[in-house]
């Protein structure tokens, strides 16, 4: 189930011995004062904070890319609305927020095994079975949630370089329609595993 639903890279860091629901808390917790720090300053301070995480955590350096890079286009095209309908401050911020936010949520990923974070959540929905809903299938959908995440971002990075190099960027219809049909394999493959392990229902 680990290869579905994350990237965790194996270690001993003091990152990888935290426990699951602390590291999740941790992270609410960070995107909530990354949401309120508001200048470029505080945030460039909060950047080092994290790679300062990404150091202690002691991953490579291609697997701390690889949580961002999938939304590195969508920070371009963000920064570039912000600036046109706001200011060059408020965009600077904006896109630190998000893909620092990006970023924290990937060092979960790579320091937490898929099995801990979704018995972390599943012990945090537990309430949820008074209203007949099971823990564990909740948690899961959340699990696979944020992993598909990244991999429908990284999916649209190839199909983007793809209409690059048949010279057809601006066609939307060449955009969406490889994006969804990439989209629907993937959730069918995700499916078929799932079922697999007994959770066809």
């Amino acid at each position: 189930m680990n290869g579905l639903l994350g990237a965790y890279v194996p270690g001993s860091s003091p990152l990888h011995r935290l426990p699951a629901g602390v590291k999740l808390a941790g992270l609410a917790v960070a995107c909530t004062v990354l949401v309120l720090l508001g200048s470029p300053a505080a945030l460039g301070v909060a950047a080092v904070v994290v790679a300062g995480l990404y150091a202690l955590s002691r991953v490579s350096l291609a697997a701390a890319w690889a949580q961002v890079k999938p939304v590195r286009w969508f920070a371009v095209a963000l920064f570039g609305m912000q600036w046109l309908f706001v200011d060059l401050q408020g965009a600077l911020s904006t896109v630190l927020q998000v893909v620092l936010a990006v970023a924290l949520a990937g060092l979960v990923t790579l320091t937490t095994r898929a099995s801990a974070m979704m018995a972390a959540l599943e012990r945090c929905l537990s309430p949820a079975r008074f209203v007949g809903l099971d823990p564990f299938r909740v948690s899961l959908l959340l699990s696979l949630t944020i992993r598909s995440v990244p991999v429908v971002a990284e999916l649209a990075t190839r199909v983007r370089e793809a209409q690059r190099a048949r010279g057809v960027e601006r066609s939307v219809r060449a955009f969406a329609v490889p994006l969804v049909v990439g989209s629907l394999r993937h959730a069918d493959a995700l499916g078929e595993a799932l079922s697999a392990r007994g959770l066809d229902d």
